[in-house]
Protein backbone atom coordinates (compact mmCIF):
# COMPACT_ATOMS: atom_id res chain seq x y z
CA UNK A 1 0.00 0.00 0.00
CA UNK A 2 2.62 2.67 0.77
CA UNK A 3 4.71 1.90 -2.59
CA UNK A 4 1.19 2.46 -4.33
CA UNK A 5 0.70 5.73 -2.30
CA UNK A 6 4.09 6.39 -3.20
CA UNK A 7 3.75 6.06 -7.17
CA UNK A 8 0.31 7.58 -7.03
CA UNK A 9 1.68 10.78 -5.11
CA UNK A 10 4.02 11.56 -8.11
CA UNK A 11 1.74 11.64 -10.64
CA UNK A 12 -0.69 14.42 -8.26
CA UNK A 13 2.46 16.42 -7.52
CA UNK A 14 3.30 19.29 -9.21
CA UNK A 15 7.02 18.54 -9.78
CA UNK A 16 8.32 21.49 -11.19
CA UNK A 17 6.84 24.01 -8.58
CA UNK A 18 8.54 22.09 -6.03
CA UNK A 19 11.93 21.76 -7.66
CA UNK A 20 11.83 25.50 -7.74
CA UNK A 21 10.78 25.62 -4.18
CA UNK A 22 13.35 23.29 -2.52
CA UNK A 23 16.06 24.65 -5.27
CA UNK A 24 15.52 28.00 -3.56
CA UNK A 25 16.10 26.18 -0.36
CA UNK A 26 19.41 24.99 -1.52
CA UNK A 27 21.21 27.77 -2.64
CA UNK A 28 20.34 29.51 0.60
CA UNK A 29 23.85 31.17 2.06
CA UNK A 30 22.48 31.83 5.73
CA UNK A 31 25.20 30.22 7.49
CA UNK A 32 22.48 28.72 10.22
CA UNK A 33 20.65 27.37 7.64
CA UNK A 34 22.84 25.76 5.30
CA UNK A 35 25.30 24.22 7.67
CA UNK A 36 22.33 22.60 9.58
CA UNK A 37 20.91 21.53 5.96
CA UNK A 38 24.55 19.96 5.28
CA UNK A 39 25.34 18.40 8.49
CA UNK A 40 21.89 16.49 8.46
CA UNK A 41 21.98 15.53 5.01
CA UNK A 42 25.86 14.33 5.59
CA UNK A 43 24.67 12.36 8.52
CA UNK A 44 21.24 10.87 6.95
CA UNK A 45 22.44 9.61 3.81
CA UNK A 46 26.25 8.81 5.08
CA UNK A 47 27.99 10.56 2.87
CA UNK A 48 31.94 10.40 2.55
CA UNK A 49 33.12 13.43 3.43
CA UNK A 50 36.67 12.28 3.46
CA UNK A 51 37.07 12.32 -0.21
CA UNK A 52 35.67 15.71 -0.60
CA UNK A 53 37.95 18.46 -1.76
CA UNK A 54 36.71 21.37 0.88
CA UNK A 55 35.33 20.56 4.31
CA UNK A 56 31.55 20.85 4.77
CA UNK A 57 31.50 23.89 6.41
CA UNK A 58 32.92 25.58 3.65
CA UNK A 59 30.57 25.42 1.08
CA UNK A 60 27.95 28.81 -0.17
CA UNK A 61 25.08 26.70 0.28
CA UNK A 62 23.97 23.02 -0.04
CA UNK A 63 23.71 22.98 -3.93
CA UNK A 64 27.76 23.80 -3.52
CA UNK A 65 27.99 21.13 -1.10
CA UNK A 66 26.05 18.64 -3.13
CA UNK A 67 27.73 19.32 -5.94
CA UNK A 68 31.32 19.31 -4.49
CA UNK A 69 34.37 18.12 -5.98
CA UNK A 70 36.69 15.64 -5.00
CA UNK A 71 40.61 15.49 -3.93
CA UNK A 72 42.90 14.39 -6.83
CA UNK A 73 43.45 10.59 -6.98
CA UNK A 74 40.33 9.45 -5.55
CA UNK A 75 38.88 8.20 -8.56
CA UNK A 76 41.70 7.20 -11.04
CA UNK A 77 40.84 6.34 -14.36
CA UNK A 78 41.48 2.98 -15.80
CA UNK A 79 43.98 3.33 -18.52
CA UNK A 80 43.83 -0.52 -20.11
CA UNK A 81 43.65 -0.91 -23.37
CA UNK A 82 39.95 -0.12 -24.86
CA UNK A 83 38.39 1.30 -21.41
CA UNK A 84 35.39 2.67 -21.45
CA UNK A 85 35.17 4.41 -18.42
CA UNK A 86 31.89 4.67 -16.29
CA UNK A 87 30.50 8.28 -16.14
CA UNK A 88 29.45 8.68 -12.27
CA UNK A 89 29.22 7.57 -8.96
CA UNK A 90 26.26 5.26 -8.08
CA UNK A 91 24.51 1.97 -8.99
CA UNK A 92 23.67 0.30 -12.67
CA UNK A 93 20.37 0.16 -12.95
CA UNK A 94 20.39 -1.92 -16.24
CA UNK A 95 22.62 -2.20 -19.02
CA UNK A 96 22.58 -4.48 -21.76
CA UNK A 97 21.49 -4.33 -25.91
CA UNK A 98 19.07 -1.61 -27.76
CA UNK A 99 16.60 -4.36 -28.90
CA UNK A 100 14.05 -3.33 -31.48
CA UNK A 101 14.94 0.59 -30.71
CA UNK A 102 14.12 -0.06 -26.73
CA UNK A 103 15.86 -0.46 -23.71
CA UNK A 104 14.96 -2.59 -20.83
CA UNK A 105 14.26 -0.23 -17.92
CA UNK A 106 12.72 -3.17 -14.84
CA UNK A 107 10.15 -5.52 -14.06
CA UNK A 108 8.81 -5.71 -17.66
CA UNK A 109 9.08 -1.97 -18.15
CA UNK A 110 11.40 -0.82 -21.44
CA UNK A 111 11.49 2.52 -22.68
CA UNK A 112 12.55 3.79 -26.71
CA UNK A 113 15.68 4.97 -27.70
CA UNK A 114 14.03 7.48 -30.13
CA UNK A 115 11.91 9.09 -27.15
CA UNK A 116 14.84 9.05 -24.80
CA UNK A 117 16.88 11.03 -27.67
CA UNK A 118 14.36 13.92 -28.11
CA UNK A 119 11.83 12.11 -30.06
CA UNK A 120 13.82 12.15 -33.56
CA UNK A 121 14.37 8.96 -35.56
CA UNK A 122 17.35 9.68 -37.15
CA UNK A 123 19.31 11.27 -34.41
CA UNK A 124 18.42 7.34 -32.48
CA UNK A 125 19.27 5.51 -36.26
CA UNK A 126 22.62 5.05 -34.85
CA UNK A 127 21.85 3.52 -32.46
CA UNK A 128 19.75 0.68 -33.16
CA UNK A 129 20.99 -2.10 -31.70
CA UNK A 130 23.78 -0.94 -29.81
CA UNK A 131 24.34 -1.34 -26.37
CA UNK A 132 23.37 1.06 -23.45
CA UNK A 133 23.94 1.07 -19.99
CA UNK A 134 21.98 3.28 -16.90
CA UNK A 135 23.69 4.37 -14.05
CA UNK A 136 21.63 5.64 -11.07
CA UNK A 137 23.42 8.30 -8.95
CA UNK A 138 21.80 8.19 -4.89
CA UNK A 139 22.05 11.16 -2.36
CA UNK A 140 25.25 9.96 -1.55
CA UNK A 141 26.73 9.59 -4.19
CA UNK A 142 29.31 12.26 -6.11
CA UNK A 143 27.24 14.23 -8.25
CA UNK A 144 29.56 15.05 -11.18
CA UNK A 145 29.18 13.34 -14.46
CA UNK A 146 32.46 12.58 -16.80
CA UNK A 147 33.03 11.43 -20.44
CA UNK A 148 33.24 7.47 -20.86
CA UNK A 149 35.54 8.36 -23.62
CA UNK A 150 37.10 11.50 -25.57
CA UNK A 151 34.58 12.39 -28.13
CA UNK A 152 33.83 15.99 -29.47
CA UNK A 153 30.02 17.51 -28.83
CA UNK A 154 28.24 17.55 -32.17
CA UNK A 155 24.69 18.15 -30.48
CA UNK A 156 22.68 18.62 -27.38
CA UNK A 157 19.37 18.28 -26.97
CA UNK A 158 17.10 19.81 -24.22
CA UNK A 159 14.09 17.40 -23.53
CA UNK A 160 10.77 18.84 -21.53
CA UNK A 161 9.13 16.56 -19.42
CA UNK A 162 8.11 15.50 -15.90
CA UNK A 163 9.88 15.02 -12.70
CA UNK A 164 9.52 11.64 -11.31
CA UNK A 165 11.73 10.03 -8.78
CA UNK A 166 14.06 7.50 -10.59
CA UNK A 167 14.65 5.36 -7.86
CA UNK A 168 13.83 1.62 -8.42
CA UNK A 169 10.57 1.81 -6.71
CA UNK A 170 9.64 4.03 -9.41
CA UNK A 171 11.32 2.42 -12.06
CA UNK A 172 9.49 -0.75 -11.51
CA UNK A 173 6.09 1.28 -11.65
CA UNK A 174 6.05 4.35 -14.54
CA UNK A 175 6.13 2.94 -17.63
CA UNK A 176 8.89 4.88 -20.11
CA UNK A 177 10.39 6.39 -16.45
CA UNK A 178 13.01 8.43 -18.52
CA UNK A 179 11.83 8.90 -21.32
CA UNK A 180 9.22 10.99 -19.61
CA UNK A 181 11.37 13.02 -17.26
CA UNK A 182 13.61 16.23 -18.25
CA UNK A 183 16.55 15.27 -19.77
CA UNK A 184 19.39 17.21 -21.58
CA UNK A 185 20.91 14.89 -24.65
CA UNK A 186 24.81 14.97 -25.35
CA UNK A 187 25.46 13.45 -28.75
CA UNK A 188 29.50 13.15 -29.31
CA UNK A 189 31.71 11.31 -32.00
CA UNK A 190 34.40 9.35 -30.53
CA UNK A 191 36.53 6.54 -32.00
CA UNK A 192 33.73 4.10 -31.25
CA UNK A 193 31.41 6.39 -33.49
CA UNK A 194 28.60 7.70 -31.94
CA UNK A 195 28.16 8.23 -28.11
CA UNK A 196 25.26 9.45 -26.22
CA UNK A 197 25.33 10.80 -22.45
CA UNK A 198 21.87 11.68 -21.37
CA UNK A 199 21.17 13.33 -18.35
CA UNK A 200 18.00 12.53 -16.75
CA UNK A 201 16.44 14.82 -14.02
CA UNK A 202 14.16 13.50 -11.21
CA UNK A 203 11.97 14.75 -8.22
CA UNK A 204 13.34 17.83 -6.54
CA UNK A 205 16.49 18.45 -9.13
CA UNK A 206 16.97 21.92 -9.06
CA UNK A 207 18.53 21.92 -12.54
CA UNK A 208 21.20 20.11 -14.76
CA UNK A 209 24.30 21.56 -15.80
CA UNK A 210 26.58 20.93 -18.40
CA UNK A 211 30.67 22.52 -18.75
CA UNK A 212 30.04 23.69 -21.81
CA UNK A 213 26.70 25.47 -21.79
CA UNK A 214 26.49 26.28 -17.68
CA UNK A 215 22.39 26.01 -16.33
CA UNK A 216 20.64 24.15 -19.18
CA UNK A 217 17.35 26.09 -18.55
CA UNK A 218 15.51 27.39 -21.59
CA UNK A 219 13.49 30.35 -21.25
CA UNK A 220 10.26 28.12 -22.25
CA UNK A 221 10.18 24.62 -21.36
CA UNK A 222 9.59 23.31 -25.11
CA UNK A 223 12.58 21.10 -26.93
CA UNK A 224 15.48 22.73 -27.95
CA UNK A 225 18.80 22.32 -30.12
CA UNK A 226 22.14 22.94 -29.63
CA UNK A 227 24.78 22.16 -32.46
CA UNK A 228 27.76 22.50 -32.09
CA UNK A 229 29.61 21.56 -35.29
CA UNK A 230 31.92 23.58 -37.19
CA UNK A 231 28.95 25.10 -39.06
CA UNK A 232 27.10 26.29 -35.70
CA UNK A 233 29.95 27.39 -33.42
CA UNK A 234 33.65 26.39 -32.44
CA UNK A 235 33.66 22.35 -31.67
CA UNK A 236 34.09 21.84 -27.89
CA UNK A 237 36.19 18.41 -27.39
CA UNK A 238 36.36 16.83 -23.96
CA UNK A 239 39.33 14.31 -22.77
CA UNK A 240 38.41 10.57 -21.37
CA UNK A 241 37.12 10.99 -18.38
CA UNK A 242 36.63 14.90 -18.57
CA UNK A 243 33.68 16.13 -16.59
CA UNK A 244 30.81 16.66 -18.73
CA UNK A 245 28.54 18.21 -16.03
CA UNK A 246 26.35 17.45 -12.81
CA UNK A 247 23.01 17.48 -11.46
CA UNK A 248 21.65 19.58 -8.83
CA UNK A 249 20.32 16.86 -6.21
CA UNK A 250 20.60 13.44 -7.44
CA UNK A 251 19.66 11.50 -10.86
CA UNK A 252 20.54 8.92 -13.24
CA UNK A 253 22.98 9.39 -16.34
CA UNK A 254 22.35 6.76 -19.46
CA UNK A 255 25.19 6.24 -22.05
CA UNK A 256 24.64 4.50 -25.59
CA UNK A 257 26.68 3.31 -28.11
CA UNK A 258 26.34 1.96 -31.65
CA UNK A 259 26.35 -1.97 -32.87
CA UNK A 260 29.41 -3.57 -32.61
CA UNK A 261 31.28 -1.11 -30.40
CA UNK A 262 31.31 -1.60 -26.83
CA UNK A 263 30.91 -4.82 -24.61
CA UNK A 264 30.44 -4.26 -20.96
CA UNK A 265 31.74 -5.46 -18.28
CA UNK A 266 30.98 -9.30 -17.59
CA UNK A 267 31.17 -8.88 -13.71
CA UNK A 268 28.20 -5.73 -13.95
CA UNK A 269 24.58 -6.27 -13.69
CA UNK A 270 21.80 -4.10 -11.91
CA UNK A 271 22.25 -3.06 -8.58
CA UNK A 272 26.23 -3.54 -9.14
CA UNK A 273 28.01 -0.33 -7.04
CA UNK A 274 30.60 1.90 -9.55
CA UNK A 275 32.45 4.80 -9.26
CA UNK A 276 33.48 7.00 -11.59
CA UNK A 277 36.48 6.16 -13.69
CA UNK A 278 36.44 2.28 -13.12
CA UNK A 279 36.08 -0.06 -16.76
CA UNK A 280 32.30 0.04 -17.18
CA UNK A 281 33.28 -1.68 -20.29
CA UNK A 282 35.60 -2.39 -23.39
CA UNK A 283 36.16 -1.53 -26.84
CA UNK A 284 34.67 -4.70 -29.02
CA UNK A 285 38.52 -4.27 -31.18
CA UNK A 286 40.57 -4.17 -27.86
Amino acid sequence: MKQRLFILSQYLLPHHLLSRLIGCAAECRLPWFKNRLIGWFIKRYQVDMSEAREPAESFEHFNAFFTRALKDGVRPLDDGPGAVLCPADGAVSQLGRIEHGRMFQAKGHSFSAVELLGGDAERASPFMGGEFATIYLSPKDYHRVHMPLAGTLREMVYVPGRLFSVNQTTAQNVPELFARNERVVCLFDTERGPMAVVLVGAMIVASIETVWAGLVTPPQRTLKRFRYDEAARAPITLAKGAELGRFKLGSTAIVLFGPDQVQWAEQLGADSQVQMGQRLGVSRDA
